[in-house]
């Protein structure tokens, strides 16, 4: 992180919460200043380490640590995700289905790896949705998108998986393009995991709002260092940035109301054996006529 983001970030959270704005005591000593506490946050979201490893550099007490931290991401959470931490909008989509069809794999969201982060007391997960995506391989049409993943994966319809021992040119060639293309994610993450070594080992925290905010926090830290440095990359793309509205929640109904029913239908499909097999074995033949083309 250069001077000038550190400080930009630096301003904006003084002037957003006023913990961190440098005040006196009864005594009247000034306490401690706004670059000690975003420096004890950042130092321990970077390297991982404890809160009272911080008195000896920073002088700044093992309570007043962790308060700092878990005000610092709050606060990058609150004022920088609407810009860093957005949700995929229709442009994005169809860029990502267009680059998916580019590399031989047509209805092709992204990819998906398996970076857990360790969560003592209940290791959960939060709830998603997934665009309509239609598209046909090999003669036969699909209505679900997928994702790549590696074999410890279920064979769902939504995600498509190697061959562990692929017999055959057409399998070797799908194995090989399907690694290739699902090594973007693991690029992803190690980077991630390399720049904040707090998502690497095991999680210091025990509530999940917490816990949310420190992994969406350096999403958005690392999503502001690459905007930074992004004139130095090769074949950097443009992104259109667009925030979608917040989903409203909605009444509790103990019927079957259609919602539920259909809800239980996508449930079934998502999970059908059938269609992944299907999915994978057009995603072969595809991938060989595309490598006999060429």
């Amino acid at each position: 992180m250069s001077r000038d983001l550190f400080l930009r970030i630096h301003d904006t959270i003084v002037s957003h919460d006023d913990y961190f704005v440098q005040k006196r005591d009864a005594s009247g000593r000034l306490g401690l200043s706004s670059l000690q506490k975003m420096t004890a946050a950042i130092r321990m979201l970077a390297y991982g380490v404890t809160a009272d490893l911080m008195d000896e550099y920073i002088r700044i007490g093992e309570s007043t640590a962790r308060q700092s931290m878990k005000k610092f991401v709050k606060a990058i959470v609150s004022i920088f995700g609407g810009e860093y931490l957005r949700s995929p909008n229709s442009s994005d989509i169809v860029r990502l289905l267009d680059a998916g069809q580019r590399r031989g794999f047509p209805g092709m969201l992204g990819s998906i790896d398996c970076m857990h982060w360790k969560w003592k007391n209940c290791p959960t997960a939060w709830k998603g949705r997934a665009p309509p995506c239609n598209y046909t391989i090999n003669g036969h049409e699909y209505t679900m998108g997928y994702y790549l993943a590696d074999g410890i994966y279920p064979s769902w319809a939504t995600l498509v998986k190697t061959i562990p021992s692929p017999q055959g040119n057409k399998k070797k060639h799908f194995a090989a393009c399907q690694e290739s293309t699902r090594k973007d994610v693991e690029r992803a993450f190690g980077v991630l995991q390399g720049r904040f070594a707090i998502v690497r080992g095991p999680a210091r925290f025990f509530r999940p709002e917490v816990l949310k905010d420190i992994m969406y926090a350096c999403i958005i830290l690392h999503n502001m260092i690459v905007e930074e440095e992004r004139h130095l990359y090769l074949g950097a793309e443009q992104f259109i940035y667009e925030q979608t509205e917040e989903t409203p929640n909605e009444p509790i109904s103990r019927d079957n109301i259609p919602e539920f029913i259909e809800f239980i239908a996508q449930h079934h499909r998502i999970r059908d054996r059938s269609t992944h097999s299907q999915l994978q074995t057009d995603l072969i033949e595809h991938l060989w006529n595309i490598h006999g083309r060429t």
